[in-house]
C-alpha cells in the first residue's frame, strides 16, 4: 500500500511532516510517496536524523498558502504539493492522499482532480470529535456553507459507512444538528432534510440532536451544514481547551491543588487524552473517489502519523467503494 502525502503542508512541515511520516513507515508498515521540495525535505531529514526508508520523495516547486484563494491557486499553481499529489492519487500511483494544507484548496482538488462518487455534488468535511461518552463523526464541517436537504442525506449515508468501516461501530446511529428535538423545530430546509432522513435506507435515524446534547457522544454521527458544523467544531475545541486550562490553574494554584492533582493525575491523562484531536489524525473529504485525508493545520507529528493510520483503514476497508454501494441504494430509493 502507498500513501502519499503533501510534505509541505501545514504550519509545522516539513519537520513535523517527516517525523510522523516516518513513524508510519516504521509502524503500519506502509510505504510512502512524499510530495513537496525534495531539496528542504532531505535536508530536513539529515538535520534531524530521520530515516527516509520507505518514502519516495517527488519534487515539487511550488506550495499552496493558506492565504491563496482556492480554485485559483489549484489551477495556477500546477507543481504545487498538493495538486501534483492528487494527481498521483488519480493516476493510481497512490492509494490515498494525506496533507495538513489548505482545506479549501483540498476540498477543491478533491472534486476537480479526484472527482466525486456518483451521487456526490461536492465532498463533506468530516471528524471524529471527542465526547463524553464516545467520540462522534461530524460532517460536514466546514466545506459545504449551505446544503440541501438531499446532501444532508448523502452525508448521512456516507458519515455511517465511514463509522462502521473505519471505527467499527456495528449499525451506528445518525443524528441531524438542530436548534430542537421536535420534527417541527429548524428552517424549512432542515424541516425538509429531517423527514428525508426518516426515509433514508441504510442508516439509523435517531431524529434532531440539540447543540447542547451533541458533547455527550450519545449518536455516533451527527449531520449538518458546514456552517453549523464549523461552528459546532471550533466551540467544543475552544471550551475544551478553556476547561484544560482552568483545570491546570486550580491544580497549581497551591499546595492543596498539586496534592489534589497528584491524587487525580490518572485521571486528568486519561482526560487529556480523550480530548487530543491529534489521536484521530484528521478530516476525510467523505465523497471523493479515493480517500484524501486532511490533517489539522496544526499538526505535529502523532498527528500525521495517525492521519496516515486513517488513510491505510480507509484503504484496507474499500472505505469509498462500501459508499458508492450505499449511495446508489439511496438514489434509488429517491428515484421510487
Amino acid at each position: 500500500m502507498k500513501i502519499i502525502v503533501d510534505m509541505m503542508g501545514g504550519d509545522n512541515a516539513p519537520l513535523a511532516v517527516l517525523e510522523g511520516t516516518a513513524q508510519a513507515v516504521k509502524e503500519y508498515g506502509v510505504q510512502v510517496i512524499g510530495v513537496g521540495s525534495e531539496e528542504l525535505v532531505r535536508k530536513t531529514a539529515a538535520e534531524h536524523n530521520i530515516p527516509l526508508d520507505g518514502i519516495e520523495l517527488v519534487n515539487c516547486t511550488e506550495t499552496i498558502e493558506m492565504c491563496d484563494e482556492p480554485a485559483r491557486a489549484i489551477r495556477s499553481k500546477k507543481d504545487s504539493s498538493i495538486v501534483v499529489g492528487l494527481n498521483l492519487l488519480k493516476e493510481g500511483k497512490g492509494d490515498a492522499f494525506v496533507s495538513a494544507g489548505s482545506t479549501g484548496a483540498l476540498h477543491v482538488g478533491a472534486s476537480l482532480i479526484v472527482r466525486t462518487l456518483k451521487g456526490v455534488k461536492r465532498p463533506a468535511l468530516a471528524t471524529m470529535v471527542p465526547a463524553k461518552n464516545k467520540a462522534y463523526l461530524l460532517l460536514d464541517c466546514g466545506a459545504n456553507v449551505e446544503c440541501r436537504p438531499e446532501m444532508l442525506a448523502a452525508f448521512a449515508v456516507m458519515g455511517s459507512c465511514y463509522v462502521n468501516r473505519v471505527e467499527g461501530r456495528t449499525a451506528p446511529t445518525v443524528a441531524l444538528a438542530n436548534n430542537g428535538a421536535e420534527e417541527s423545530k429548524g428552517t424549512p430546509m432542515l424541516r425538509e432534510a429531517h423527514q428525508l432522513l426518516k426515509a433514508t435506507p441504510g442508516i439509523r435515524f435517531v431524529g434532531n440532536i440539540e447543540p447542547r446534547d451533541v458533547p455527550n457522544g450519545d449518536v455516533d454521527v451527527v449531520v449538518c451544514d458546514g456552517f453549523t458544523g464549523n461552528v459546532i467544531l471550533k466551540l467544543t475545541e475552544g471550551v475544551a481547551k478553556m476547561l484544560l486550562g482552568m483545570l491546570k490553574e486550580m491544580f497549581l494554584a497551591n499546595l492543596g491543588g498539586k496534592i489534589a492533582y497528584l491524587l487525580l493525575k490518572s485521571g486528568v491523562g486519561s482526560l487529556k487524552h480523550q480530548m487530543d484531536s491529534e489521536e484521530y489524525g484528521g478530516a476525510p473529504f467523505l465523497g471523493a473517489k479515493q480517500p484524501v485525508i486532511k490533517a489539522h493545520g496544526s499538526s505535529k507529528a502523532k498527528g500525521i502519523k495517525n492521519a496516515i493510520r486513517q488513510a491505510k483503514i480507509c484503504v484496507e476497508n474499500d472505505l469509498c467503494g462500501t459508499m458508492q454501494s450505499a449511495l446508489d441504494e439511496l438514489t434509488t430509493s429517491q428515484a421510487d
